[in-house]
Parts: C-alpha cells; sequence; structure tokens
C-alpha cells in the first residue's frame, strides 16, 4: 500500500511580505471566528481582514528584526529526516508538507499526496501538546481536505504525543546541555527555570480542552527528569480579541521570579520561530533585563536526532498495519473522531 504521511504545522511567512503577512494573519483570524458572535460568514471575514491589518505591522516588524522566520526549513528538514527514518525502517512512505495558514496549505499536501498515488494518508500534528486551534483544527483541515476530494482513501492522524517516553527526556537533556555549556546549574537557587507555553483562550478550555493539563502535566515531567523542585511556569498569549486567555502571561510570570537570572525553556515549540527569536529572545528579555534578571533561552531542539525515531514510532502502527494500542495510542478526546488517536486518552 502506497502511504503518505503529512506532518501538519501551524506554518509562517519566511519573509516579511506585508501582502503574505496579512493573508497569513487574515485566515488565522478568520478560522478562530467563532471566538466572537457573527450574523454572517461575510462578518466574520471583515473581522478578520480588519484585525489582520491591524496585527500586520508589528509582525512585519518582528519578521525583520529577525531577518525572517526559519519555521519553513526547519519544518521541511524534518519531513525529509522522518522520511530518512522510514525508509531506513524498510516501509514505502513518502513525507509531505501541510501548512495551516501558508502555503502549500493542508489541503495542497493533499493533493500532492493524491498525484502521487497515496492511498493510505496520516496526519501527524508537530505539535506535541495537543491545543485546539493547532492540533485540532489541523487534523481537522486533512479530513475535510480528503472528504472534499472524494477519493477512496484510508487515512489516521495522530494528535497529542508528549508522552512519548523518549521525547520528554529528549526534550531535558536538550535543556542540560545548555545550562551545561552556559556555565550554569539548575539546582542553584540562583537560578530559575522558567517554562514559556504557547497560549490558549479560555473559550477552548471551557469547550473541553485541555492542553492546560498537557502543559501541566509536561512541565512538572521535565522539571522532575532535571531534578528540579520548583520553576515557573508562563504562557504566550495573543490577545487580539477582548477575551481571556490563559494565565500567567509569561511577562507577569518572569516578573515574579526570585533569582538572579532565569532560564526560559519554550515547552511548546519544535522549531524557531517568530515566537521563540522575538516573543522571548527580544520582548522577554527586555522584561528579564528590567526586572534585573540575567536571561538565558534553550534553544529549540528541531534537529536534534533522536527526533525523526519519535515521529517514526508514532506513525508505524499505521504504516505496518498493527492495533495502535500496541504503541499506547488510543482514541483521541479531544478529537473523539474515528481514526484520531493519542497518547492522553487516560488523562
Amino acid at each position: 500500500m502506497n502511504v503518505g504521511v503529512v506532518l501538519l504545522n501551524f506554518g509562517e511567512p519566511a519573509t516579511p511580505d506585508r501582502a503574505e503577512v496579512t493573508t497569513y494573519l487574515e485566515r488565522i483570524f478568520f478560522d478562530n471566528a467563532d471566538l466572537e458572535r457573527y450574523d454572517t460568514e461575510a462578518e466574520a471575514r471583515e473581522r478578520a481582514r480588519t484585525l489582520a491589518e491591524r496585527r500586520a505591522p508589528a509582525l512585519i516588524e518582528e519578521y525583520e528584526a529577525i531577518g525572517g522566520s526559519p519555521l519553513q526549513a526547519q519544518a521541511e528538514a524534518q519531513a525529509e529526516s522522518l522520511q530518512a527514518e522510514l525508509e531506513g525502517r524498510g516501509y514505502d512512505a513518502r513525507t509531505y508538507l501541510g501548512y495551516q495558514y501558508t502555503e502549500p496549505l493542508i489541503g495542497d499536501a493533499v493533493e500532492a499526496a493524491f498525484d502521487d498515488g497515496v492511498e493510505h494518508l496520516i496526519g501527524f500534528p508537530v505539535y506535541p501538546l495537543s491545543g485546539p486551534s493547532t492540533n485540532v483544527f489541523a487534523v481537522d483541515d486533512l479530513e475535510a481536505a480528503v472528504r472534499d476530494r472524494d477519493r477512496d482513501v484510508q487515512w489516521n492522524a495522530v494528535t497529542g504525543w508528549h508522552r512519548h517516553p523518549t521525547y520528554p527526556r529528549m526534550r531535558a537533556e536538550n535543556v542540560q546541555s545548555f545550562v551545561s555549556q552556559s556555565g550554569l546549574d539548575l539546582q542553584d537557587p540562583d537560578t530559575e527555570l522558567l517554562f514559556s507555553a504557547h497560549g490558549t483562550t479560555l473559550h477552548y478550555l471551557e469547550e473541553g480542552s485541555r492542553y492546560d493539563q498537557y502543559v501541566d502535566e509536561y512541565t512538572e515531567t521535565m522539571a522532575a527528569l532535571l531534578g528540579v523542585d520548583d520553576y515557573t511556569l508562563g504562557f504566550q498569549n495573543h490577545e487580539n480579541r477582548d477575551i481571556p486567555w490563559t494565565e500567567p502571561e509569561v511577562e507577569e510570570a518572569i516578573a515574579t521570579v526570585d533569582a538572579e537570572r532565569v532560564v526560559v525553556e519554550p515547552a511548546s515549540f519544535l522549531h524557531e520561530q517568530s515566537e521563540t527569536l522575538s516573543e522571548l529572545d527580544e520582548e522577554l528579555a527586555e522584561e528579564a533585563e528590567a526586572a534585573g534578571l540575567e536571561f538565558y533561552r534553550v534553544p529549540v531542539p528541531h534537529d536534534e536526532p533522536r527526533l525523526p525515531g519519535i515521529m517514526a514510532d508514532l506513525v508505524e502502527p499505521f504504516i505496518a498495519d498493527f492495533d495502535p494500542r500496541y504503541y499506547q495510542l488510543r482514541q483521541c478526546q479531544c478529537r473523539d473522531e474515528p481514526g484520531t488517536y493519542c497518547l492522553n486518552a487516560d488523562l
């Protein structure tokens, strides 16, 4: 059977082109239109356009400051390394990239897979912590793209996967390596570990998303692996609408740090992007400096050699056609639809 694995990703413009950035933002705001009330789709699209035009200048400045986003290049390298890993395991499987809000869109990836004769499609969101606007929306888009093309193909998806036993160990060792190279010690009372997680709106949590629980579980596990008893957690929120988000915001969290220095681990991210290179390295670093803190930010291990193996483990049951439960994958509860699996079902 010809198998295709679509790595699902939020996406981000590679350059600070105004038209591209505005389109990217408009897609995001429209996709999250249910956070506000509208009578018609036209009203929702107009509101998305207004929000996009309001946000675009600041985001363009961020992209200019960081020299453009490296997300797409890093995502392409991850797709290539996963395909090489699957081929090394003896599988005839191809990988594709599909972004939620930049090209190639998820529908484009599905079309490319169909053109290649793929008969079994597997969606894999490259977000370990399953969130509503990332993992769930991305898999929704994948299913819609398959159905819109009316093709008789089998498809599956893996959503949350931060519980893969190698993943937190990989991230913890990445933190420890950075700390050691920086001449720091996480057991030093004057050094505080701060986890920065991507935020989400309380609306989605109230609707049943367990994203906040996944963040708590993951950060507790990471701290235990690092031998850290006390740490700080903050959320990177994007408050473009007047609605409540997860708390505390990372800027508020860093203000509570009672130490000489802070080590920031970008817990939700598997790529370097504007949220890490600008929001953390520039904006949060300024907050830390204002609070009298030395600031250190752990790099995202986007090219860690163990990552392709972790991804391959999670899609392997569907490629080799054995019961996913053998690898502890169960019916996803955040997206309780047939064919969707995760490692979080018993939480």
